[in-house]
């Protein structure tokens, strides 16, 4: 009999995880009765009652297992260091506030089963905020465009993953993993299929603009170079524009020695323009360095606290 497993990152979500491991084990008892599963649950020190609930699921379910994670290590490390605790043949990602349809596990299965190593979930709509849809868009977009390698647009994670892919996670090594764009890189032949993105069943989402800024910036830095590109080609543009325009007032100050007076003000607008693009671009690089150092550092995934049915 295979094994699937499905992992569940947590972070605050008290009001959803019964419920959500409730829904997981009726797909698993109505739709895939031939195959056995286990439900990893990760949380990323949560603040509320998930700890408590957890446990009390794990005592009542040995196929329920959590590890508890010693402090918070984001939304990217943790479920990666899920899926790397996970022993099933296949493992399914899944979100813990429902945004992720659970109907989905099926078609996924299938999917598998004729042969695809990787099988997403693509969001098409949303019943998120439009306006957040439409800059989420924009960015996918935009990744996409300046991306050494493909990038997959709205592929939040959500997904089937074949064992033999979870070992080239398990060998890469990488202590700031970005599997969006890992999956898109280094994955196997893949499917692709479409959902809408349901609201949030309740609780309050933890991301704010930092959190949606770390996360591009991630992107960003791991998959383009653009940034810097642009950084040196504006630099040439400036440079030589810089010189001509010196060059016109040389040669109006020659011909016109005593009447031409061009005054501070193009001084103080060049000077304003310069400050501002280097600060830019001073930004811009510190990203990539960042991006470099963290990684240069190595430090691990996470510290686990306890783990429960392991």
């Amino acid at each position: 009999m295979k094994k699937i497993s499905v992992v569940i990152p947590t972070y605050n979500e008290e009001e959803n995880v019964e419920p959500l491991s409730k829904a997981i084990i009726e797909v698993f008892s109505k739709s895939l009765p031939n195959y056995d599963y286990e439900i990893i649950f990760i949380d990323n020190d949560s603040a509320d009652n998930t700890r408590p609930i957890l446990r009390k699921l794990a005592s009542e379910n040995n196929k329920i297992k959590a590890i508890f994670n010693a402090k918070n290590f984001g939304q990217f490390n943790s479920p990666y260091y899920g899926l790397l605790q996970s022993t099933g043949d296949c493992t399914i990602l899944v979100c813990a506030d429902f945004q992720d349809p659970i109907d989905m596990i099926p078609k996924f299965v299938h999917e598998w089963e004729n042969g695809f190593k990787i099988v997403i979930g693509q969001k098409t709509t949303s019943q998120e905020n439009k306006v957040m849809y439409w800059l989420r868009s924009v960015y996918y977009k935009t990744i996409k465009k300046f991306s050494d390698v493909e990038q997959i647009e709205h592929f939040t994670g959500f997904g089937l993953y074949d064992r033999d892919f979870i070992e080239v996670l398990r060998n890469l090594n990488d202590p700031t993993p970005f599997l969006r764009g890992i999956v898109a890189e280094l994955g196997f032949r893949r499917k692709e299929i479409q959902y809408e993105q349901l609201k949030r069943r309740a609780g309050k989402t933890s991301n704010n603009f930092f959190r949606l800024y770390d996360a591009a910036m991630l992107s960003f830095t791991s998959y383009t170079k653009i940034g810097l590109r642009i950084a040196t080609f504006l630099g040439f543009g400036v440079a030589f524009l810089s010189f001509i325009v010196g060059l016109v007032y040389l040669v109006l100050k020659l011909v016109y020695w005593d009447r031409f007076n061009a005054g501070t003000a193009p001084i103080l607008l060049g000077l304003l323009f310069m400050g501002s693009v280097i600060l830019v671009f001073l930004g811009l690089m510190g990203e990539y360095i960042l991006s470099i150092n963290a990684r240069i550092m190595n430090r691990p995934l996470v510290i686990e606290e306890e783990r429960i049915n392991f």
